[in-house]
């Protein structure tokens, strides 16, 4: 994880099998871009495990201060280019995307929080985003 990044918050995603992280764990710090100079550093996680043997590690960050980036990492799914069904086994994904259905809902949290501890108050407070997490629970229900 890049030195300038505090911890990102983690949310876990899917059918409660969450996977091992595996080479996950390896992949997250090329997730995280480095800070833009102008942006605070801040980012989330989302680890899911599909219904099959897909397994995704998304990696957000905020830059320019509204936009979000999303970076990306597979196991399990050989259609979408892992080299096998193995859901510890972490690759970049090369194409863009922003998340599943079920991985959007976290999004949306993170989306009201920023406005709400960083865009909206006269002057922004950090902690207080980072402090706000969504509760646990199922997405979408």
């Amino acid at each position: 994880m890049s030195t300038t990044h505090p911890a990102p918050t983690t949310y876990g995603a899917g059918n409660g099998n969450l996977p091992p992280l595996g080479g996950g764990g390896c992949q997250l710090p090329k997730l995280l871009p480095e800070p833009d100079g102008n942006t605070p550093p801040a980012s989330w996680v989302v680890l899911h495990r599909g219904a099959d043997s897909g397994a995704y590690l998304l990696a957000y960050s905020w830059f320019f201060d509204n936009v979000v980036e999303c970076r990306i990492a597979i196991a399990g799914q050989p259609a979408l280019g892992c080299p096998d069904d193995d859901p510890a086994q972490f690759v970049p994904l090369d194409r863009p995307g922003v998340g599943c259905v079920w991985e959007l809902g976290v999004l949306e949290h993170e989306r009201a929080v920023w406005i709400r501890h960083m865009l909206a108050p006269d002057r922004p407070d950090l902690a207080g985003y980072l402090a706000d997490t969504r509760a646990e629970g199922p997405v979408g229900r």
